[in-house]
């Protein structure tokens, strides 16, 4: 599975996440299975609310899944629509991450947990929701 992580800084898989996908410096794409990683950089970072392209950026890799922080009502209808999961951002580093999907602990977002576009004043650039369930970390 290629999964796409917005990062702040190109570091292999010791990347931090960037908290919001539409504004990450740049992104890993990164093979679950393998390890094997991709460094792209975020052309549309400066995009208008609510302009944000997921896919834009992605014109020749495949990718089946996205992790985020925040991402808005929008963004996620597209990714939604083009059969791509989308996974809460619990995680600090890259590698976090990827041991949290191989152990089934990555949380999918649902639409009512993307970040709406009203009502919300200049403040919304870096929605965040946590979807903490019953799990026990020991």
């Amino acid at each position: 599975m290629n999964i796409l992580i917005p990062i702040h800084a190109e570091n292999g898989l010791q990347s931090e996440i960037s908290a919001h996908f539409g504004s990450a410096p740049a992104y890993l794409v990164v093979d679950s299975e393998s390890g094997a990683f991709q460094a792209i950089p975020n052309r549309d970072r400066h995009h208008a609310h609510g302009g944000c392209a997921p896919l834009a950026l992605l014109d020749d890799v495949a990718v089946d899944a996205i992790v985020v922080g925040g991402i808005g009502a929008g963004a996620l209808g597209k990714l939604n629509a083009a059969n791509v999961d989308v996974f809460f951002a619990e995680h600090r580093t890259v590698q976090e991450t990827l041991d949290a999907l191989k152990a089934g602990r990555l949380n999918r977002m649902q639409s009512v947990q993307a970040c709406g576009g009203h009502g919300h004043g200049h403040g919304a650039g870096h929605c965040h929701h946590h979807a903490h369930g019953g799990h026990s970390h020991g």
